[in-house]
């Protein structure tokens, strides 16, 4: 039977249901899309009955057997799924799997779903008859350099587009969270029309998330903004934002400007090191100038003081975490 990606299943339900299915791997977004999309194909084809069996614990594997000898009883179209949580079955269950496979039950479609597997269930006699006889989808993890194009396709599925700096903004803050890269994607679908979306439009509509007040901190500081900053930083500190994560952004921004500077002191130009320290929009502008006006000695002591806070935060050091951030912030952005 066909290997089919998550991306492709839709087509491949399109043309035509299956008796068995097999969706196994890691990204659980897209296991549970591709199982979604089993489901409904299933639904308008007259599967109107479902039945599920979770094989965990002292699970008897009878009951499979059970299920599938009596779906031939109806008239009704079923759809049968087998979930395998731990992804071993055992013996019992082996044996169920092989014999699902050879003899599956009429007037149903059978969905076996199960979760990323080692190199010996891989190679297994019963996932090997599951591989054989089932349309296979594997949820493997989407990676940074095909986040891009993914972002992209979900992006033309409801007619929009982003400008490629607004692109590489939006992946370097969903990066190994495709469930908040769906959520956010969703949302823009909602917020904006059909069309292409800039980075000053995609950070107007993602202002209400924590993170991306932030984000906004740092370009509060970077610009040389005084009270915007103390603002910021007393917000977060209000809506009971974490202040490690503070610290972190400050760390970051710090860190980059230190890059930056050596950077330039080889001859490099900002626009050369943007990808690479991933400066976008507002903070591509900004970083130059607030590099000329900390000068090395200033950044060098706001490095040293944001290890002393990560200290403090850890309780290692006495003092209060969100006082010396408001005062890093302050001594920042002046």
């Amino acid at each position: 039977m066909p290997q089919a990606s998550p991306e492709a299943l839709p087509g491949l339900l399109a043309r035509g249901l299956a008796p068995l299915y097999l969706i196994h791997g890691e990204e659980a977004l897209l296991a549970l899309e591709a199982a979604d999309a089993i489901r409904e194909a299933a639904r308008q084809a007259g599967y109107a009955e479902r039945e599920v069996l979770t094989a965990e614990g002292d699970f008897d594997w009878s009951q499979l057997a059970g299920a599938a000898d009596s779906l031939s009883l109806f008239a009704s179209l079923r759809l049968l799924e087998v979930r395998i949580p731990s992804g071993k079955p055992g013996a019992e269950g082996s044996e169920a799997l092989v014999r699902l496979v050879a003899h599956p039950p009429a007037d149903t479609v059978t969905l076996v779903t199960l979760p990323k597997l080692e190199r010996t269930q891989l190679s297994s006699k019963w996932f090997t008859a599951l591989e054989k006889g089932a349309v296979v989808v594997e949820a493997r993890p989407v990676s940074r350099t095909d986040l891009p194009a993914w972002v992209a396709r979900r992006l033309a599925a409801q007619k929009q587009s982003m400008t490629p700096e607004a692109l590489a903004f939006f992946v370097d803050r969903v990066e190994g969270n495709l469930l908040a890269a769906r959520q956010e994607i969703d949302k823009l679908g909602l917020l904006h029309p059909p069309g292409e979306l800039s980075l000053t439009t995609l950070a107007e509509a993602v202002a209400d998330v924590a993170r991306f007040d932030v984000f906004q901190l740092s370009e509060a500081w970077l610009a040389g903004d005084v009270p915007r900053t103390v603002r910021m930083i007393d917000g977060l500190a209000a809506e009971g934002e974490a202040p490690v994560l503070v610290l972190w952004a400050l760390t970051e921004e710090v860190r980059t400007l230190i890059r930056l500077r050596q950077g330039r002191k080889a001859g490099r130009t900002v626009r050369e090191m943007a990808r690479e320290l991933k400066l976008w929009g507002e903070k591509q502008r900004l970083a130059e100038p607030a590099l000329a006006r900390l000068g090395p000695r200033v950044l060098m002591e706001a490095w040293a003081e944001c290890a002393r806070i990560d200290r403090i935060i850890k309780g290692i050091e006495p003092g209060e975490a969100w006082f010396t951030l408001r005062a890093l912030g302050v001594r920042l952005a002046s």
